[in-house]
């Protein structure tokens, strides 16, 4: 088995395979020998595809061999999270709602542009049901675990994107994001992953989670993902929300570091309290290394209210419109934590949804005048570390029940899926316990290349880079 390959970069591989110097073959079966390996510790898929990925891997490299490469990407070993469609394959969402027997035979835009440039899929990725929740365990396919640690979860939505990358199971792996589920399990996995401002990356069908619903990419590089969010941004008639198609291309626009950049920075946003001290202690010393590095940093507070109330408003409702159309008794095969959802979204009335919607608009309007005096905001990822798998909430986190909200261990993310802003997480550490942390850098609305030039300029400097999980130790 070689593992060394299932861990190379998409921009190495990719070289390699030019130069005739590893087969795409080669590259998959290193990450199915991952998948076959490790896999069976994590519960990270819902399925593999050996067959098909295999097939597609020696008509990728019959290309590479005449030098006629169906794409930007084409060979690298791919992942797809469970919440979007993915030809040939049913899509369950992590529920036993979905008929498995259904039309599938469409692509969501992400999936069917990655297809168009030649990547081989080697399977779909876990998620909780419907991807309501902050940590990746559902009726359907159980626990899915870190492989820092698999006592403890690799967060969520997109939690089985991420123990597969951190377990070397793929190169690029697709995740969705709508109150933290691209950048949550990166910082608990120790990869790189981005929400890149809403609409560049058309989604179809539509969430139902409504417009604070991202999708974006998830790798061990931050280089890595700006080739993968070449692919997957641009135009698409079926998402109402689609950004025109841009010229820009982020692989080449990683580099001028944090050089004419104004960077604002806030350890608790000025309301987040009952934060780990091992995450502050990464923070600041991440802060320290960006003003060493040249960065103009200043420490700010960004001026605006917890905004918990309203994206629970929004959130719980579009949970609760998820499942209108299921019948009382069906509604019991759900996860009990995501019934209580429906239940709470279901006694808003239509007031609270305005009401909440007319502040998200103010805050993402205050959010644009922050952004004319400061580039970037950077904040922790996280107020915690990766906890007990299987359970929503740390528990017993200074008297608080293990029954906690996941979004009460979240507050950094899902202000900025209100405002729709672009914000990843990088890696910037490891806790006395081994379990990684990560920085978020979030960015002006529509300035991607941005949040990802300083990412790329971070992750030269970080002692969490190349960083990972001792996967020996698994079993």
């Amino acid at each position: 088995m070689d593992q060394e390959l299932a861990y190379i970069s998409a921009t190495d591989l990719l070289e390699a395979y030019k130069n005739k110097k590893i087969s795409p073959v080669e590259a998959t079966q290193a990450a199915l020998d991952q998948i076959d390996a490790y896999d069976q510790y994590l519960n990270a898929f819902v399925f593999v595809d050996h067959k098909g990925a295999l097939e597609a891997a020696r008509a990728s490299e019959a290309r590479w061999m005449k030098g006629e490469p169906m794409g930007l990407v084409d060979g690298v070993p791919t992942t797809v999270k469970d919440i979007m469609l993915m030809k040939g394959f049913p899509t369950l969402k992590g529920s036993k709602l979905v008929d498995p027997k259904g039309d599938w035979s469409d692509d969501s835009p992400a999936v069917e542009r990655l297809r168009e440039s030649g990547v081989v899929f080697l399977g779909k990725t876990t998620t909780p049901e419907f991807g309501f929740k902050g940590v990746t365990d559902s009726p359907l396919s159980g626990i899915t675990r870190n492989p820092w640690n698999t006592d403890r979860t690799p967060g969520g939505s997109s939690g089985g994107a991420s123990a597969a990358c951190a377990a070397g199971m793929g190169i690029f792996h697709t995740g969705s994001d709508g109150g933290g589920s691209i950048r949550i399990p990166s910082a608990f996995a120790g990869i790189f992953g981005i929400k890149p401002s809403f609409g560049r990356v058309p989604v179809w069908p539509a969430s139902a989670f409504g417009t604070v619903s991202h999708v974006g990419p998830m790798t061990r590089s931050v280089a890595d993902a700006a080739l993968m969010l070449d692919v997957m941004k641009g135009f698409d008639a079926r998402d109402w929300y689609a950004l025109p198609s841009t010229d820009m291309q982020y692989r080449n626009n990683l580099e001028g570091g944090f050089k004419g950049l104004k960077i604002a920075y806030s350890r608790d946003l000025g309301y987040v309290d009952n934060i780990e001290p091992a995450i502050l202690e990464a923070f600041d010393k991440a802060i320290e290394l960006i003003r060493d590095a040249g960065g103009d940093v200043e420490e700010v507070n960004p001026g605006f209210e917890s905004p918990l109330k309203d994206f629970g408003v929004l959130w719980y409702a579009g949970a609760a419109y998820a499942v209108k159309d299921v019948p009382a008794e069906t509604r019991k095969l759900m996860d009990p934590a995501l019934q209580e959802v429906v239940k709470s979204g279901e006694e808003f009335t239509m007031t609270d949804f305005f009401d909440a919607s007319v502040r998200r608009t103010a805050l993402g309007a205050h959010m644009r005048a922050f952004h004319e005096k400061y580039d970037l905001l950077l904040t922790p990822s996280l107020a915690v570390t990766a906890f007990t798998a299987g359970q929503m909430a740390p528990g017993d986190r200074d008297g608080k029940p293990e029954d906690e909200n996941w979004v009460d261990w979240t507050p950094f993310s899902y202000p900025f899926n209100l405002t729709q802003q672009p914000a990843c997480s990088v890696p910037c550490g490891l806790s006395p316990e081994g379990l990684p942390i990560g920085l978020q850098i979030v960015g002006p609305m529509h300035k991607d290349e941005m949040v990802l030039r300083a990412a790329a300029a971070f992750e030269k400097i970080s002692p969490a880079t190349g960083k990972r999980p001792d996967l020996s130790k698994l079993g």
